[in-house]
C-alpha cells in the first residue's frame, strides 16, 4: 500500500516499501508557471534530507527542488528532459522527479498528509 506525504517546500512523496517517488505538488507548478527545464539528480546520488536534489526553471524563475528525505536515487524521470512540461501537467503523476531508496523511514513522520497539506496551502492564499 502506498502513502503520499507533502512538505512546506510543496513536494510530495509516494512511499511504496522503501522506496519513494518524489515530485512538485500542483500548487508548486502554479506558482512557477511554465516549467521549460528540469535538472535531475544522478542515479546512485547519496542525498541527505534538505539537499538539493533537482533544478527546475520556469518562465518565471529558477527553483530547488530539496531531498524530502535521505537516501539513494535509484531512479530518474527522463522523459522530464524531453518534455518538462510533464511536471505542469501531471504533477502528481507523469511529472515525478526521481525515486529514492529511503535510508529512515523516521523522516517522514514530520510530513503532512493531503488533508494537512491542502490546509497548509489554503492559508497561504
Amino acid at each position: 500500500m502506498s502513502q503520499t506525504k507533502f512538505s512546506e517546500d510543496h513536494e510530495w512523496i509516494r512511499v511504496e516499501g522503501d522506496t519513494g517517488t518524489v515530485g512538485i505538488t500542483d500548487y508548486a507548478q502554479e506558482q512557477l508557471g511554465d516549467i521549460v527545464f528540469v535538472e535531475l539528480p544522478e542515479v546512485g546520488k547519496q542525498l541527505a534530507k534538505g539537499d538539493e536534489a533537482a533544478v527546475i526553471e520556469s518562465v518565471k524563475a529558477a527553483s530547488e527542488l530539496y531531498a524530502i528525505v535521505g537516501g539513494e536515487v535509484v531512479e530518474v524521470n527522463d522523459s522530464l528532459g524531453d518534455d518538462p512540461a510533464q511536471a505542469n501537467s501531471d504533477p502528481m503523476g507523469g511529472g515525478w522527479f526521481f525515486k529514492v531508496k529511503i535510508a529512515d523511514a523516521g523522516e517522514l513522520d514530520g510530513l503532512m498528509d493531503e488533508s494537512a497539506y491542502t490546509d497548509f496551502t489554503a492559508s497561504l492564499d
